[in-house]
């Protein structure tokens, strides 16, 4: 049997494509792409997923790696797969922004921790947020999900040196804006109580001059945050869930919703 050097490389790029798309996408993806999770770790998850997607998966073109078609290649496959995991950071972020929005006006706008996802400093109100939307996704299966929707994209956006279009860049630009309507809807009760609460106290201002709202103003805030934030919180659940479904039909979209 003649094997010469395009065979061999056809035959590894049998593995070596969804390997590229699924360690991208493991990269940008939230959970898998946190910063505490070492790079180690993702290769492996993504070499044991490649390892167990490839002899499910349609026949990947008979491309050299090595050659400037498979560069090109390899660049769409890491494309894909980095913008399918930033557009779900995309709306993770949305969180991100509620909590903050929520934590300047009950004055915990200084109060502020790291974030193991992103390795930045947030808003203690923030991580708890993305914590729980986290442990939401977990209990719901949604990272399976997010797993089945990549492992599919396979067919409707086949491997190929032409597989991402400009419109799609523009589409996840264009999620920004849904991202801080979705931020609003979750902090809005927290907002409109506080910005209540800011109201009487500036009536009160006026009132009694001599009241000092600094000492006073700012622990009823802080209290009456607190506790719209623990009668809010049963509701995240359906709010993520409404969340979580647009960034699944928004990624389906990018992978193959043409």
């Amino acid at each position: 049997m003649d094997v010469d050097s395009a065979a061999i490389g056809a035959w590894v790029g049998q593995f070596v494509w969804p390997f590229l798309r699924l360690s991208a996408f493991l990269l940008a993806a939230p959970l898998f792409g946190a910063r505490s999770v070492p790079v180690r770790v993702r290769i492996t998850i993504a070499v044991a997923l490649a390892a167990l997607l490839v002899p499910t998966l349609p026949p990947m073109p008979a491309v050299d790696f090595l050659s400037p078609l498979g560069l090109m290649t390899a660049l769409q496959q890491v494309g894909i797969g980095v913008l399918g995991g930033f557009l779900l950071q995309l709306f993770l972020a949305a969180l991100t922004f509620a909590g903050e929005m929520v934590s300047l006006g009950m004055g915990l706008g200084f109060a502020s921790m790291v974030d193991p996802q992103n390795g930045v400093s947030v808003p203690i109100l923030s991580q708890l947020y993305v914590m729980l939307a986290l442990l939401l996704m977990l209990a719901g299966n949604g990272h399976l999900l997010l797993l089945e929707l990549l492992a599919r994209s396979f067919t409707t956006l086949p491997v190929g040196p032409v597989g991402l279009v400009f419109s799609d860049f523009r589409a996840v630009a264009g999620f920004i804006t849904d991202m801080f309507a979705l931020g609003l809807l979750v902090a809005l009760p927290a907002v409109t109580v506080l910005l209540v609460v800011n109201l009487v106290f500036a009536v009160v201002s006026r009132a009694a001059p001599q009241l000092n709202l600094f000492a006073v103003g700012f622990p009823v805030s802080l209290l009456v945050g607190l506790l719209v934030v623990l009668m809010t919180l049963p509701a995240l659940t359906g709010q993520w869930d409404g969340i979580f479904g647009q960034a699944t039909q928004r990624l389906a979209g990018v992978f193959g919703g043409r």
